[in-house]
């Protein structure tokens, strides 16, 4: 028989056991949320850089492979219902220097990007019924099969949507766009298990709402990877506009901008996680009419591409009568010539920085950009590293 004194020994002693072990549970299972919070956290921001192969031979020498998670290669042409390689000679030597720069980079992924402005007139026949999508697909991941590269995106501009004179564009589109991917993720899920690795699917997709209704992005996302919004070249007509504020200018009445287009897509069922915020690296310019009383919002009589960052930095920012102003409602740098009445909208450093704060702060898969070689000095990718870590 124990005396209190003993008891009370004894009691201190289980309760002291019982702490001890509740407290190695409570710092498993904080250890365990801190593991899986670090496993969360430690995805990383994708930076997606379009190289563009229909300049011919591609310098990889020119490319900072640490700087870049995926290399979408463009373009592969939709011809007789299949993918094709228009100059294989120069395709295959580009896919296989851009397959070196892994030696650098072993997380670099390459992807062939079919279509783009000047071959998506026929994709709405390549995807018109089950027997052609498949030979679409299988076309599609038969040249990322020959090359080991490591997955396919989709650049169809833009499915039952008006086109240019013919282009083919018929209603049925918004569902075989959708088809389309199913097609080709059975292919691909055919050759991960040929060589056991990942193989990727994503889309470029116009970068403004109006697209949503000609399409079924809440259904498509499920076979996609990335859907890498074109958050650029966001016209009004003839309308002089910033064509890649991150906001809607306070200037005149818009809806365009890539804030809208991202919340445009996440209200049609594309998760945050997969939406890449596309940033241009040339700029846009609006020739004004004589009599215009302001700038942004008046009618232009002339449009044109200015290629690129490198030139508008180092040639055109308060130089050559230009003088570099600000919208601080749109995000947005412009520059204007008063004589020749000529507006310039781009992406600078500053706008970049915002922009992958903006995709920071909400959660999107990352960036992406049109193209590389409109920036030689890696003005715009450095500001993109440097503000995504």
């Amino acid at each position: 028989m124990t005396s209190l004194f003993q008891r009370s020994k004894i009691k201190k002693a289980a309760f002291s056991l019982l702490a001890s072990v509740a407290l190695g549970s409570s710092l498993v299972s904080c250890a365990g949320k801190e593991k899986e919070k670090s496993e969360v956290t430690e995805t990383k921001p994708v930076i997606i850089g379009y190289v563009g192969g229909f300049h011919g031979l591609v310098n990889t020498d020119e490319i900072a492979a640490n700087k870049l998670t995926h290399i979408n290669y463009a373009f592969v042409n939709v011809q007789d219902g299949k993918a094709f390689l228009t100059n294989e000679k120069t395709d295959s030597t580009n896919f296989r220097k851009l397959n070196l720069l892994k030696k650098i980079n072993p997380d670099l992924k390459i992807l062939i990007s079919i279509g783009g402005w000047a071959w998506s007139e026929n994709f709405s026949d390549a995807v018109l019924t089950d027997s052609s999508r498949v030979k679409f697909a299988k076309s599609s991941v038969d040249i990322i099969r020959k090359y080991k590269l490591d997955g396919v995106d989709i650049d169809w501009e833009y499915p039952a949507m008006p086109g240019e004179e013919g282009n083919v564009y018929r209603p049925e589109d918004k569902e075989n766009f959708t088809l389309m991917f199913e097609a080709i993720r059975k292919e691909l899920d055919i050759l991960e298990k040929e060589d056991g690795q990942k193989k990727l699917l994503t889309t470029a997709v116009a970068g403004w709402e109006e697209f949503i209704p000609h399409s079924e992005m809440g259904k498509a996302q499920q076979y996609l990877d990335f859907v890498n919004l074109m958050t650029y070249d966001l016209f009004s007509g003839d309308t002089t506009v910033h064509h890649a504020g991150l906001y809607a200018t306070d200037k005149f009445k818009t809806r365009k901008s890539a804030d809208n287009g991202v919340k445009a897509y996440l209200g049609a069922g594309v998760p945050a996680s997969k939406i890449v915020l596309g940033i241009p690296f040339y700029g846009r310019s609006f020739t004004l009419g004589k009599d215009s009383k302001t700038i942004l919002g008046e009618v232009s009589v002339a449009k044109a591409y200015i290629d690129g960052y490198g030139y508008i930095k180092d040639s055109l920012v308060n130089k050559q009568g230009y003088k570099e102003y600000r919208d601080e409602a749109a995000k947005a740098p412009y520059l204007y010539n008063e004589k020749t009445k000529v507006f310039i909208g781009y992406d600078d450093e500053k706008s970049v920085n915002e922009k992958c704060k903006y995709v920071l702060a909400n959660k999107l898969a990352g960036v992406m950009f049109w193209e590389y070689n409109s920036d030689p000095k890696g003005y715009l990718l450095d500001e993109i590293n440097k503000s995504l870590k």
